[in-house]
């Protein structure tokens, strides 16, 4: 994957980049071109090859965690069951098996969403290119989710930004999404969620509160764009995370350049 430097999105993430009461908001929006560098065809060979799969087979992913009811992250998730104890359960089933879709052609196989391996390849190189210090090379397709729809996503980021975040978010919300509607076409894309367990999330050490990975894929543009975020307590030393130590900005100090990149219109 290659990196694609942007203005805007440089702009985006330093005001995504907040302290707010005893939380600390790290956020960073990439784009990157679905063209293999470096060390990616290594990479989509060992994926390819690992079950004797062609590119355009498919694996199975997981649900997507937002389709929970009252759950826009893992963190909401696990905040619901604590509330509602077997009642969240119940909902999690139900939300389940209505959301999905059968893999089977006589819709009598398992139930699921489904990526192709060349796709899958790009979601782990993304994250192996955003997240430096680590490996995802053997990250598994159950680790991630397709997301049942843009205004869903829009409004799990903006639920959970908003609710830590409050007035700094909303102020920052309407250039978030125009900035990255410009790069990536929203409406025409593809969103998937990458949801590790504990030992394989870079956002698992201690004093994380919740986090999300979201990747907007074109398939017409070959490109894409990640959205991660995450929140963290302020009373709870750690070591930098590499999402860079500048913590806000004035939001009327934020100028979006053009660059020589055609952008489409704002249609979501």
């Amino acid at each position: 994957m290659k990196f694609l430097e942007s203005s805007k999105f440089e702009a985006v993430s330093a005001a995504l980049s907040v302290e707010t009461g005893d939380c600390k908001i790290d956020g960073r929006v990439e784009s990157y071109s679905c063209k293999m560098a470096g060390n990616d065809k290594r990479l989509f060979k060992s994926i390819a090859t690992e079950g004797g799969l062609q590119p355009h087979d498919l694996q199975v992913l997981s649900p997507p965690e937002s389709s929970f009811p009252h759950s826009p992250t893992r963190y909401l998730v696990y905040h619901c069951f604590i509330v509602t104890g077997e009642v969240a359960l119940v909902e999690r089933t139900q939300t389940y098996m209505q959301y999905s879709r059968s893999c089977s052609d006589d819709g009598e196989g398992p139930l699921c969403d489904t990526i192709s391996v060349k796709t899958l390849f790009y979601l782990i190189s993304t994250l192996n290119a955003s997240f430096e210090d680590y490996d995802f090379s053997h990250t598994k397709s159950h680790e991630f989710s397709k997301e049942p729809s843009l205004q869903w996503v829009m409004n799990a980021v903006d639920s959970q930004l908003f609710a830590t975040a409050a007035d700094s978010f909303s102020a920052l919300k309407p250039q978030l999404w125009q900035a990255i509607n410009e790069e990536i076409s929203l409406q025409d894309c593809d969103i998937y969620s990458y949801n590790p367990d504990l030992t394989s999330d870079p956002y698992g050490e201690e004093g994380s509160i919740w986090s999300f990975n979201y990747f907007l894929y074109n398939k017409k543009m070959k490109r894409l764009v990640f959205f991660t975020c995450r929140a963290t307590s302020r009373n709870v030393t750690e070591p930098d995370s590499g999402l860079g130590n500048d913590f806000g900005m004035d939001l009327d100090d934020m100028e979006f350049e053009d660059d020589d990149r055609s952008t489409p219109p704002c249609s979501y």
